[in-house]
């Protein structure tokens, strides 16, 4: 024989009852016996009890909302409820008038409601020829005794409908656990199994709802469903699992609507340390209250006193933190209850209040508990890790004296998130990385397809889901919670909307996105301006605009003193090398404690790509910078690359990579346009490039034999001052030395240490196109995952 019992979600609208009938109807001629049934009320009925109490005992209008009441119990059905409906009328008239009820009142409708469910669904039974009897239960909560009047059973009976009310202790506001009496029936009646049917399949690793990747447990021991009960789940709470536990009755818990999935299974069942399941279960809705002062400090009982107080209110704690010191105490109580709980608290310690051994009783809203259970600290530190990188600190964390749970008391707006980020690192489901694109030109654009083209390669060979939440140009942003796919540039033409950065930090704490990174594709200063306020939203930043690097010293600082603040990382290796490591080679060796004595080199893949070709081609200055333009390698205004801004901006990141606090204005450069052609308009400017070729032939003409030109940055002095001496300027070199021999657009940095003597190191590459520096941001990303 099989206990069946359906949560009240599942008794709630037409369409989930007459699942529960097909169910029935199913097992009912498979059994030679009655099958059983509890009922609890039906869903949200103390949430609409507990309204039209409020109502009535304010006095107020009720009758069109009792009214609405009745329906919802009585429609879809042809029950006799008149009696119930004639005693709910009674009860909230008397309480209107006098404008007061007791609990046991309160006790008394919950009890009638109970009744209410259990003759609604005998007549939808009924109707669909399954003959149905209704039984009430007597719990006795002293013995912990369940009376089944089993005796009074009439014959053929097919379904036996149990419904339960407590006999004893009428002062709590109250029933016995529907899922209790239900435990304590089975015993009794020694059933085979404990069929618990609800809304979703079972038991899951994590509330799917929260987590789409969650998993469904399949068999679960008494003493892990009993843990994971406890510490957050809804579907049955612990106490109702240890009677089954002592006569080694099974619970399944299985789906309403899909009868096909066997569920989650609790039974008695051994496991090895390496089986035990993890899960990840939250109590919302929570409370902490936090009490400090000094004179709490080696007084004996205070423990005892808060507790006390609180037990004589019903309030149960379920997180409790205590300082070392004594002198503070943090724990966690259900929100409906937090308004006792605090006059009971202030009565207690009233006299320690006035006397200031109390100087601070404190009660935080909106806070949840999320438990991990399974996980020991040995193993969590990556976890935790993982939730300070997305700015979720918990209030309060706490260990069971198994170490095998723990809990984190958390912002309720940060439950969801959290959940997902634990989830993910405790089963190894891909990381998902959601990422916001500033600029879609050229290398924003290219970084696109290539972030598209390597996702799947990406999922399968590292476990890494890279999603494109966001594309922003200057004036419009497309957003897709579940990333943005092959055909963005027409959604851009078609979707995009104006925005500022408030729609980005709505949209983000709406979908609880975690592993936030923001990338900078501009060479635009507004962004920059940005850049703070991501950090302080929870973005990563990658940039391949270098103009945040070499703005003012302060800000400089202020950038990297945010970014510590808020344990945020900014990598943007680009900004110098394009796609060579350049930055980083720097980073280590200035961290491992090289002395770092000069660093010159060919910064500008565009000058270089101008250069080279001019010095060994026999084709005038002007042409070969046309032809630089056309394919690319300057910007539009190639004043933005001959200028020497651009090298000079190089050479300042690198100098302030070591620790050096040079300005912008400390580098001497040589703008390489004529003095009469920098202040032309750009039409004009680019009509008059044959101004060049006086200049730039007499300069080739008066180089030394076997000489090239080179447009180098250098920076140099003594690096272990404040400032080093940067120099931006137009050299000639041997053609058979290093920088000589650079070609095409290639890119030669020169790093001279004191260790490595005259000897450079030497780092030469692709130094321009946006293929490349794509490709250089696309590595800045994945360097940055293995960080977060």
């Amino acid at each position: 024989m099989k206990m069946l019992t359906f949560s009240n979600t599942s008794l709630d609208s037409i369409d989930t009852i007459h699942a529960v009938v097909d169910v029935l109807k199913q097992k009912q001629p498979l059994s030679d016996t009655p099958t059983y049934v509890t009922v609890d009320q039906r869903a949200k009925t103390e949430q609409k009890l507990q309204y039209l109490l409020d109502l009535a005992i304010n006095q107020k209008e009720y009758h069109k909302d009792l009214q609405e009441f009745k329906t919802y119990h009585i429609e879809g059905s042809t029950a006799n409820l008149t009696t119930a409906f004639e005693t709910l009328d009674q009860i909230l008239s008397g309480i209107s008038l006098v404008g007061n009820y007791s609990t046991r009142i309160e006790k008394q409708l919950l009890g009638i409601t109970r009744n209410m469910t259990a003759l609604f669904l005998q007549n939808i039974l009924q109707s669909n020829q399954l003959n149905t009897q209704i039984l009430p239960l007597s719990y006795d909560n002293i013995s912990g005794k369940v009376e089944l009047c089993d005796n009074k059973i009439h014959k053929n009976t097919d379904i036996i409908i149990l419904y339960g009310v407590d006999s004893t202790n009428q002062q709590l506001g109250s029933l016995v656990n529907t899922n209790y009496l239900t435990s304590l029936v089975a015993c009794q009646l020694k059933a085979q199994e404990v069929v618990y049917y609800t809304e979703t399949q079972g038991i899951y690793t994590a509330d799917p709802s929260i987590v789409d990747t969650a998993k469904l447990i399949t068999e679960l021991s008494y003493q892990e469903a009993k843990e994971i009960s406890a510490l957050g789940t809804n579907f049955i709470d612990a106490k109702s699992i240890e009677p089954l536990v002592n006569n080694k009755i099974p619970l399944r818990i299985c789906s309403i609507t899909d009868t096909q999935t066997k569920g989650t299974l609790i039974c008695d069942t051994k496991k090895t340390q390496s089986e035990t399941i993890t899960a990840v279960a939250s109590l919302q809705n929570c409370t902490l209250v936090s009490m400090q002062g000094n004179g709490l400090l080696g007084k004996s009982g205070i423990d005892a006193r808060i507790f006390t107080a609180l037990a004589k209110h019903n309030i149960s704690v379920s997180v409790i933190s205590q300082s070392v010191s004594e002198q503070g105490i943090g724990f966690v109580i259900r929100s409906n209850k937090a308004s006792e709980a605090k006059k009971a608290l202030k009565a207690e310690f009233a006299i320690d209040i006035e006397n200031k051994n109390v100087s601070e009783l404190r009660l935080q809203d909106q806070v949840a508990v999320l438990s991990v259970i399974g996980q020991d600290l040995n193993s969590f530190q990556k976890v935790y890790e993982a939730l300070i990188n997305n700015a979720i600190t918990p209030m309060l964390f706490s260990n069971s004296i198994t170490g095998k749970n723990i809990g984190l008391v958390i912002s309720q707006q940060q439950l969801q998130k959290a959940t997902t980020i634990v989830h993910g690192q405790l089963f190894g489901v891909a990381k998902q990385i959601n990422v916001l694109l500033l600029g879609h030109g050229l290398v924003g654009g290219t970084l696109i397809d290539q972030l598209l083209e390597a996702s799947s390669d990406l999922l399968k060979r590292k476990e890494i889901q890279i999603n494109i939440i966001g594309i922003a140009n200057s004036k419009k942003l497309l957003l897709s919670p579940t990333g943005i796919s092959e055909n963005w540039k027409e959604l851009m033409d078609t979707q995009a909307e104006q925005y500022d950065l408030n729609t980005i930090f709505e949209f983000v704490k709406k979908h609880h996105l975690a592993n936030l990174i923001a990338i900078d594709n501009t060479a635009s200063t507004a962004v920059i301006e940005h850049y703070i306020p991501l950090i302080e939203n929870g973005f990563h930043l990658v940039s391949s605009n270098k103009i945040a690097n070499t703005l003012s010293y302060e800000y400089y600082q202020e950038l990297r003193a945010v970014l510590k603040n808020n344990q945020k990382n900014y990598l943007y290796e680009t900004n110098v090398g394009a796609g060579l490591p350049l930055i980083d080679t720097i980073k280590l060796l200035h961290l491992s404690g090289e002395n770092i004595t000069r660093i010159k080199g060919v910064f500008s893949g565009s000058l270089s790509y101008l250069f080279n070709t001019f010095s060994v081609s026999e084709e005038p200055f002007e042409k070969i910078l046309r032809e630089a333009m056309d394919k690319g390698y300057t910007e539009p205004d190639p004043r933005e690359d001959l200028c020497g801004n651009d090298v000079g901006r190089k050479l300042l990141i690198l100098a302030r990579e070591l620790g050096l606090i040079n300005e912008f204005k400390d580098i001497n450069i040589h703008n390489l346009i004529p003095e009469h052609l920098q202040s032309l308009n750009t039409e004009d400017f680019i009509s008059s490039l044959e101004d060049f070729n006086p200049v730039y032939n007499e300069v080739k003409e008066s180089q030394q034999p076997d000489h090239v030109l080179r447009y180098i940055g250098d920076l140099h002095g003594n690096l272990s001052k404040d400032k080093g001496i940067l120099d931006v300027k137009l050299v000639s070199v041997p053609s058979n030395s290093a920088l000589g021999q650079v070609k095409g657009s290639d890119s030669i940095f020169e790093i001279y240490t004191e260790s490595y003597g005259d000897q450079p190191i030497v780092i030469q590459g692709a130094g321009a196109g946006a293929m490349v520096t794509a490709r250089g941001v696309f590595g800045d990303i994945l360097r940055l995952i293995d960080k977060i």
